[in-house]
């Protein structure tokens, strides 16, 4: 990267790391005079055919993708409550990392920030998916870490 971030693209799963990754990013987009993109990606992997539709209500993966564009609203909305402004907000489908890596690219974001633990429930130093988008992405990927 020469020079500032002029776009940025901040990864967020609604964990503590990723709500101070979030905030994190909209400084530095302030700061930068960068535009801030977000992203939140419901992950696929998840055997819903197994459960079945329930007729009368949503199914389990109507659930989920709700339950995640929630969690995007919401952050969003703290990064604009703090003063931030978010150009655009994503909501993608699949593997978290190749779709944070994939948006990446096809915006031209020029750097990425993501929190160093997500959702799950391994405590490592650095999570599974923000080490993998550290690892492909074409563009430098700041790991925010919160704390422990």
């Amino acid at each position: 990267m020469n020079g500032l971030p002029t776009k940025i693209l901040v990864a967020t799963d609604g964990s503590k790391d990723s709500a101070l990754a979030a905030r994190r990013a909209a400084e530095m987009a302030h700061a930068f005079g960068s535009e801030l993109h977000m992203v939140h990606v419901v992950p696929v992997a998840q055997p819903y055919h197994l459960f079945g539709a329930d007729e009368e209500g949503p199914n389990l993966y109507e659930e989920d993708k709700n339950w995640a564009q929630e969690t995007l609203d919401e952050q969003v909305r703290l990064v604009e409550e703090s003063g931030g402004k978010v150009a655009e907000a994503h909501l993608r489908e699949g593997e978290p990392d190749a779709e944070v890596v994939s948006l990446g690219e096809e915006i031209g974001a020029n750097m990425i920030v993501t929190g160093s633990r997500g959702l799950g429930r391994l405590r490592r130093p650095i999570g599974s998916v923000s080490s993998s988008i550290a690892a492909h992405a074409h563009c430098p990927v700041l790991v925010v870490r919160g704390g422990a």
